[in-house]
C-alpha cells in the first residue's frame, strides 16, 4: 500500500468510454483549442493532457486489451469504445470548450443518445 504525501490530494481519473469516432473527435476540437491564442494557460496544460491521455487509452489497448474487452462484451459495446481516463480539472477544461459538439459533450458527461 502505497501513502499519499500529507496534505497533497489525490487526482482520481475517471474512465470515460468513448469510441473511435468520439476519441478522434475530442482530439481533433482539443487540438484546434491549443492553437487558440486566447486560451488560458492552465486550461491549455489539461488539454494537452488529454490528448496524452488519448494516446496512452490506445498504448494501454494494445498492450493489455483484456480488461476493456470484459467491459465491452458485459456492456454489449462495440470493439472500439476505450476508456479514456479524464481528471476533473482536465474533463472541466474540456467541457469549457465552445467548439465540443453536444454527442460528444453527451458521452463526456455518460450520456449516450
Amino acid at each position: 500500500m502505497s501513502v499519499l504525501p500529507a496534505g497533497d490530494p489525490a487526482v482520481v481519473l475517471l474512465p470515460h468510454w468513448l469510441s473511435a469516432a468520439d476519441r478522434e473527435l475530442l482530439a481533433t476540437v482539443v487540438r484546434a483549442s491549443l492553437a487558440a491564442p486566447e486560451l488560458h494557460p492552465v486550461d491549455a496544460v489539461h488539454l494537452a493532457d488529454v490528448l496524452t491521455e488519448l494516446h496512452v487509452a490506445a498504448a494501454r489497448e494494445a498492450v493489455w486489451p483484456g480488461p476493456a474487452a470484459r467491459v465491452r462484451r458485459v456492456t454489449g459495446w462495440p470493439d472500439d469504445v476505450l476508456p479514456v481516463r479524464l481528471s476533473a480539472e482536465e474533463l472541466d477544461s474540456v467541457f469549457g470548450l465552445a467548439a465540443l459538439p453536444a454527442a460528444l459533450r453527451a458521452a463526456l458527461a455518460g450520456r449516450r443518445p
